[in-house]
């Protein structure tokens, strides 16, 4: 990322490269959202198992990768080995996620 190659140049001062490096060991949330909908509580009631609920998302379309909440980036679900994973397709821009908010 920006910040390891401008720390591993030198680009920032010292005391701004030790800040950035106590915020690495910081856990966040990453979260996968696949897709969503809007429900009544009655229809909610009468689901059950084999249920079928229609998304707000085609097939095929990026999926949204959010920390703690806020979108960082597009994706798509890989396979690794027997587990899912997801791959990074598009990082949302500090600008654009700032419009988010």
């Amino acid at each position: 990322m920006a910040i390891d190659h401008a720390i591993e140049h030198g680009e920032m001062g010292q005391a701004s490269a030790q800040n950035i490096r106590l915020l690495e060991n910081i856990e966040v949330k990453l979260t996968v959202e696949v897709g969503g909908t809007r429900i009544t509580i009655r229809d909610l009631l009468k689901l059950n198992e084999g249920s079928v609920v229609e998304l707000d998302r085609l097939a095929g379309e990026p999926l949204d990768i959010l920390v703690n909440g806020t979108l960082l980036a597009k994706g798509e679900i890989v396979l690794i080995g027997e587990s899912l994973g997801i791959r990074f397709t598009d990082i949302i821009s500090p600008e654009q996620r700032l419009r988010s908010l």
